[in-house]
């Protein structure tokens, strides 16, 4: 279990204290080599080795779309094979709250588990209590107390929601990031007595609140995912205060694969260089056929508000 006597951990290279008074620190300790990372979700081997040699700092195993049906844990057999055919590290999905799925994932051997809403839920009430588990976990979140909620129930990395439909829109990714960077804001300028009831009304749990006031971000790694398709969008989340990105298996889905990912890749260690930017940016319009929004599916700024 976590620590129990106040704070999880403290989010630093020196922070990661003795693993068997402490397994949740090691396990938090693992998910930050991911900072600075891209991780793209493959359905092949292939996919997998193409992310690897374009620089992804990880992949997460997922299942070919289907039209219909429950979506549930990826095919063992699949998740054998791409950890066969790589050697970066390997998450795979379980269902929100199906701890059944993730022992069989802790039992294949994959190095992150990923407790996800893209997937069915199984239990409507209750979450995977993390702590039973050896693997580091990532979880989703919309807020701040979300993400707390599932910090404390063992969560190591904290993946910003977005959206699930594989349109290509980064919208509600980016509203999601600054929800959650604006509330971490607000909590710095508090003072000790607000904090209580800022608690109260996220609904975390006080000790990780007053943990994320003394660092000014959330205890664990932050990346963001959902609708994130270009070098631009990914430089985007990471300049709005992210750690890492999660890409979507649509970018395989083009003539060059392997320009788009490292594409990302290259945007997401340099997202604060615009001539970076550009190099990696251009010359990908034509690998972005059914990534864009069909006008049906816009919402134009200010209709409904006396906009044009």
């Amino acid at each position: 279990m976590a620590a129990e006597d106040g704070a999880v951990t403290i989010y630093s290279g020196s922070a990661i204290t003795d693993a068997k008074k402490n397994p949740y620190s090691l396990k938090v300790g693992l998910a930050q080599m991911l900072r600075g990372g891209a991780i793209f979700e493959v359905t092949t081997a292939d996919q997998a080795k193409l992310a690897e040699d374009a620089g992804a700092c990880s992949v997460i195993v997922s299942d070919p779309p289907r039209a219909q049906g429950i979506s549930r844990m990826s095919d063992p057999a699949l998740v054998k094979d791409i950890k066969r055919a790589v050697s970066i590290p390997v998450m795979a999905r379980s269902r929100v709250g199906h701890f059944v799925e993730a022992q069989v994932l802790e039992a294949i051997g994959v190095d992150y588990i990923d407790e996800s809403e893209y997937l069915a839920i199984a239990d409507e009430d209750h979450f995977i209590n993390k702590h039973n588990f050896q693997t580091p976990f990532v979880c989703g979140a919309q807020t701040l107390g979300d993400a707390l909620r599932r910090v404390r129930e063992g969560a190591a990395i904290v993946r910003t929601q977005g959206d699930l439909s594989g349109s290509g829109n980064v919208a509600m990714a980016v509203k999601n990031v600054r929800s959650v960077m604006g509330q971490i804001r607000l909590l710095n300028n508090m003072d000790d007595d607000e904090v209580f009831a800022f608690s109260k009304e996220i609904q975390a749990p006080y000790d990780l609140v007053a943990q994320t006031k003394q660092m000014g971000r959330l205890p664990v790694v932050q990346f963001a995912s959902g609708g994130i398709v270009t070098p631009a969008d990914a430089a985007l989340m990471m300049q709005l205060g992210c750690d890492g990105i999660f890409v979507g298996s649509d970018v395989f889905n083009c003539s060059d694969p392997y320009k788009r990912v490292r594409g990302i890749v290259e945007a997401v260690r340099n997202y604060n260089d615009p001539h970076v930017l550009v190099e990696t940016s251009s010359g990908l319009s034509g690998l972005m056929a059914g990534l864009d929004l069909g006008e049906d599916r816009i919402e134009h700024f200010g209709r409904g508000h006396g906009g044009v």
